[in-house]
């Protein structure tokens, strides 16, 4: 009797394909956008400002009021005067907003924290989108200057602060680099600011961003009475 012939050798069986592991962000979400500032913003800006005198131990050169800040900011379009970003904060999606500026699109961002943020002013820093509560973070305030050298127009940070209880989390960065980016899309020269020498962080903050601290030079100030003695100045 013939012997049976030896079974097919088996066929390659094809290995499942696996699924790329999935990148679920593990941790607290916060969502943030960056807008421009409106006249209805006043409010707010007013308290920031003062905020920041009181962390820069500057209180007393601080006399602005809301008064004096509504009857000289957003009296220009964006960009061509003094402009102001505002950084808003939410645990939940930010709703867009219902009239954008054509000027600026908003920069929206998610973080990632390991606990959740605690903001023991949230109530008084709360701006209400229908039923949704997104609380302001911070500000930027900047405007164009010129650079004779270069032969461009520039910006000029007058001021960068973020709330005490939100700093070391990257928004101050992502308020400094929306100017930045601004900057680079108008076709400018450089962004420019000042810091107080005792700031150590915040110069050592800066020089990570690529910024060039310049000791050789110093600001000069007419202000106050100085400033006045020259309405009647025989020029």
């Amino acid at each position: 009797m013939a012997a049976a012939a030896p079974p097919p050798p088996p066929s390659d069986v094809p290995e499942p394909r696996m699924a790329p592991p999935e990148t679920t962000p593990i941790g607290h979400p916060v969502f943030t956008r960056i807008r421009l500032a409106t006249p209805l913003d006043v409010p707010f800006i007013h308290k920031l400002i003062h905020q920041m005198a009181v962390f820069e131990k500057l209180t007393h050169l601080f006399s602005a009021t809301e008064s004096s800040l509504s009857s000289t900011l957003f009296l220009s379009p964006p960009f061509q005067s003094f402009t102001i970003f505002l950084l808003e904060l939410s645990s939940s999606p930010i709703p867009p907003l219902l009239s954008p500026s054509p000027s600026f699109t908003p920069v929206e961002k998610t973080f990632y924290f390991d606990l959740a943020l605690n903001d023991p002013e949230k109530d008084a820093f709360s701006v209400h989108y229908g039923s949704d509560q997104v609380v302001i973070a911070g500000f930027v305030l900047f405007f164009p200057n010129y650079s004779t050298f270069l032969g461009k127009p520039g910006f000029y940070v007058e001021d960068l602060f973020v709330r005490e209880c939100y700093r070391g989390k990257g928004f101050g960065r992502m308020l400094l680099s929306a100017v930045a980016k601004q900057a680079v899309k108008m076709g400018y020269g450089r962004v420019e600011w000042v810091v107080l020498d005792w700031n150590v962080n915040a110069i050592k903050f800066y020089e990570q961003m690529g910024a060039q601290i310049l000791p050789e030079w110093r600001i000069c100030r007419l202000t106050g009475d100085s400033l006045q003695a020259y309405q009647n100045a025989n020029v």
